[in-house]
């Protein structure tokens, strides 16, 4: 049986490999249209794949020289349709990034409907 874990583990598993591709397309074909991204005084309502696939592509300079993603994933919710995912990602071995994740079910596919910017520590 395949739990929420292993189903989140093997999204971001993927997600990190398109990342390390350097691959928007893919990347962008992993966020739902719709979507929602929310940073520190700013949501951007994503309403084209296309957006989303820029964002990615303007962005690969600042991984420069990265070679390995790691995704940490701990499963925060789940229901049927929904799982939200705290996710922390070391590149090359240290912590660099970490987000709150919510994906949803289309059909066969899960894919990122809202994207949020966490603190690295939990206090």
């Amino acid at each position: 049986m395949t739990t929420t874990a292993d189903i989140a583990a093997a999204f971001f598993t993927d997600y990190a490999a398109a990342l390390l591709a350097r691959d928007e397309d893919e990347v962008a074909r992993m966020y739902a249209v719709p979507a929602l991204v929310l940073f520190p005084g700013r949501a951007i309502a994503v309403s084209d794949r296309r957006q989303t696939a820029e964002f990615f592509a303007s962005s690969w300079e600042q991984y420069d020289g990265v070679a390995e993603a790691e995704p940490a994933v701990t499963v925060l919710a789940s229901t049927a349709d929904a799982i939200w995912a705290d996710v922390r990602w070391s590149f090359d071995g240290a912590e660099r990034e970490r987000f709150c994740y919510q994906l949803a079910r289309s059909g066969d596919q899960w894919q990122v409907v809202v994207l949020t910017p966490l603190d690295h520590v939990v206090p």
